[in-house]
């Protein structure tokens, strides 16, 4: 593997972080999920060190991951066929959860990640436990045409997931994009996203972050301050739930940056939303 396949910088740096954070919680006895997978990407990669704030924030990355486990799961169990995660970056859900006989699920995310991640997983005989489908698509190319050609059906419930990405984009390609997968969904469709309001950004615990951020070319471009009616005006019907209440609901601390008796209004939004009838 040469070391320009790496994802050492700009967004692609990120999707390092998060699986730094899955293969630390994997290590637990009291884990979340298994992901064992992590940590051999990670090491083909190294390890990177993060700033105070990204420490802090690895107990909120591990409660993220088992709610869209959680999530997704739910989905295929109620009828979604499909599955598609949209910059994927390094996840390992393909492989890792249990899926209904028949699910067909779709990676997408920037060439060069996307053959850094499946030459690791080559190395290692991953076995995807579904139908896995891996498209090397930059999402500001047209990669619905690329998904439809893979064999992905707009006629059927799809489960959509569009984790740690909407924050990246500016709001104008964030109604873009959900826009488009209204396009692409059938009744029964579920999604869930993440994003983060105005206050979350402007926390002094996390200017560090930023800065880093902007180093490695890899800056916050939009913030959400209510993504229920967002979602709304796009046709979905979404529900929030706060990293502090998945803490209450797994057993765990509350993860500092995102407790509500330590930084006020600030809050990552974690939503799950279904395809309206309207």
């Amino acid at each position: 593997m040469t070391t320009a396949t790496r994802p050492t910088t700009g967004v692609s740096r990120t999707a390092v972080i998060i699986a730094q954070a899955r293969a630390t919680e994997d290590a637990r006895p009291d884990r979340l999920f298994a992901d064992p997978l992590a940590a051999h990407l990670v090491d083909a990669v190294g390890w990177i060190q993060v700033a105070d704030a990204g420490r802090m924030n690895q107990e909120y990355f591990a409660l993220r991951t088992r709610f869209f486990d959680d999530h997704l799961q739910a989905a295929a169990a109620a009828g979604c066929t499909q599955v598609v995660l949209l910059a994927a970056g390094l996840d390992t859900r393909a492989f890792r959860l249990t899926w209904p006989d028949g699910t067909q699920l779709f990676e997408v995310d920037l060439p060069a990640l996307v053959a850094f991640k499946e030459a690791v997983l080559r190395a290692r005989r991953a076995t995807p436990a579904c139908d896995r489908v891996v498209l090397p698509v930059d999402l500001r190319d047209d990669w619905r045409s690329a998904l439809v050609d893979a064999g992905f059906d707009p006629e059927q419930p799809t489960a959509w997931l569009v984790e740690g990405l909407l924050m990246y984009l500016d709001t104008g390609a964030n109604d873009t994009l959900l826009a488009e997968l209204g396009e692409l969904s059938a009744p029964g469709s579920s999604l869930g996203f993440e994003h983060a309001n105005q206050a979350y950004v402007d926390l002094p615990q996390m200017q560090e972050v930023w800065r880093r951020l902007e180093r490695f070319n890899a800056t916050w471009s939009s913030t959400l301050d209510d993504p229920v009616a967002w979602a709304a005006r796009h046709g979905w019907d979404a529900q929030v739930t706060t990293a502090d209440e998945l803490a209450e609901r797994h057993g765990r601390p509350v993860p500092p940056l995102t407790d509500p008796a330590l930084v006020g209004d600030a809050r990552m939004w974690l939503v799950e939303a279904t395809r309206s009838d309207r």
